[in-house]
């Protein structure tokens, strides 16, 4: 947080003098300077309602997704309790937020979610619009789903939310730490699929349940500050595989030793999306592997491997965790590992993690609050997706309708 004799400074970054047209946790097309075409600008480079108005196919190597990579199982998920407590939110509201708060499980607005501001209409309860009580029971429906640890790193994006706005003044409507939106998507079950969306400002989380089974991508969480303390495992876990590799695998790895803006094509120094390419509004994503492959990676390497993607599966209920890890074991020959910037203490980079049944991104962004100009290691964005067409567990979803057809 900022120092003490400057509490308007935070390790060297000042709020930015730029007035960010934000507003209710809306991108404001009448605070902008040039209107309606800056507005465009950024809903292009987040296609959300674009990509939600074709046809659904994950993100794949070549736009047709692998077959058979996904099953029906039985993960011990808690379903009863999960289910409960959706329903004892759902119980506690009036008429009008019921009515907003529920959507079919099939319904578009699932893909309807962004890591900054919203460009399209809203949907689902703003939970900073509910009392105390209410938003509890929100916040219960989530910790039920999730590992005790996933639900600290929920609460700790949405305190730190909090923080930014406190740091930054003018965004009081905006940069708050209830500024998110909550959607039930189909009637909570116990045997049913159903699921539920948390989504706003560095934080969404996509959650389908079937049978004893979850899916919780996409999701994404990030942070404009303290990044470097929130994410420290996933740093750690980055810099131990960088050194661990030779001279040739990290040529292999490594696609620009920099990430400042100067030392990248402007496709990959964009102030919004910075080297991210999986995000919002990128759901039938063609994206060929980059990198080196598991292949390439003698025992201790592949371990290492394995430890890069376990604190992105940590959000995961234990039985879900095994499995999804067992899943992506299965794998690991066929993981690659792409990098841009450096590893060394402090530097900002980015890597991405990709194989058919996981896709991750971590990056280190530029200010939009703050004033940096160039990536630092305390704003953090991190998407993680499951590729070949189970984001939002859409694969297992047609698995569990082909089921019931059959019997």
């Amino acid at each position: 947080m900022p120092s003490d004799d400057d509490r308007t400074v935070y390790r060297g970054a000042r709020p930015s003098p730029v007035r960010r047209p934000f507003r209710r946790g809306h991108i404001d097309a009448s605070m902008m300077p040039l209107g309606p075409e800056v507005f465009a600008a950024v809903s292009e480079a987040a296609p959300v309602l674009h990509t939600s108005a074709q046809s659904f196919v994950g993100v794949t190597e070549d736009g047709v997704p692998r077959p058979d990579l996904f099953g029906l199982r039985d993960e011990g998920l808690s379903t009863a309790v999960i289910a409960g407590a959706a329903r004892a939110w759902l119980d506690c509201l009036d008429a009008d937020h019921r009515r907003k708060a529920v959507l079919s499980v099939e319904a578009v607005e699932w893909q309807h979610w962004i890591n900054a501001f919203l460009t399209f209409p809203e949907h689902g309860v703003l939970l900073d619009e509910l009392g105390a009580d209410r938003r509890g029971l929100a916040m219960d429906l989530v910790r039920a789903t999730v590992s005790a640890a996933g639900m600290d790193d929920i609460r700790t994006a949405m305190r730190l939310n909090a923080r930014l706005g406190e740091l930054c003044a003018g965004y009081e409507d905006t940069l708050k730490e209830y500024m998110y939106w909550l959607t039930i998507f189909g009637e909570p079950s116990e045997t049913e699929p159903w699921g539920w969306q948390l989504m706003g400002h560095h934080l969404d989380l996509n959650c389908l349940i079937v049978g004893g089974q979850v899916v919780l991508t996409p999701s994404f969480l990030g942070t404009e500050f303290d990044g470097h303390e929130l994410f420290a495992e996933h740093i750690k876990a980055g810099v131990r595989f960088m050194d661990a590799l030779n001279g040739a695998q990290r040529d292999r790895a490594v696609a620009y030793r920099s990430i400042r803006n100067a030392d990248l094509p402007p496709h990959l120094a964009g102030p919004i999306n910075g080297r991210h390419v999986a995000g919002a509004g990128q759901d039938n994503l063609v994206l060929p592997y980059e990198g080196l492959s598991g292949d390439s990676l003698d025992r201790e390497q592949r371990t290492l491997l394995r430890n890069l993607v376990r604190p992105y599966l940590r959000v995961l209920p234990d039985g879900s965790r095994l499995a999804r890890q067992a899943e992506i074991d299965r794998h690991l020959d066929v993981t690659h590992v792409l990098w841009m910037g450096g590893w060394g203490d402090g530097e900002p980079f980015y890597y991405r993690v990709h194989s058919p049944v996981i896709l991750i991104e971590y990056d280190n962004h530029s200010g939009v609050f703050l004033d940096n100009p160039e990536p630092q290691p305390y704003h953090v964005h991190t998407i993680v997706r499951t590729p070949n067409g189970n984001d939002y567990g859409k694969d297992l979803l047609a698995r569990h309708y082909a089921a019931a057809h059959h019997r």
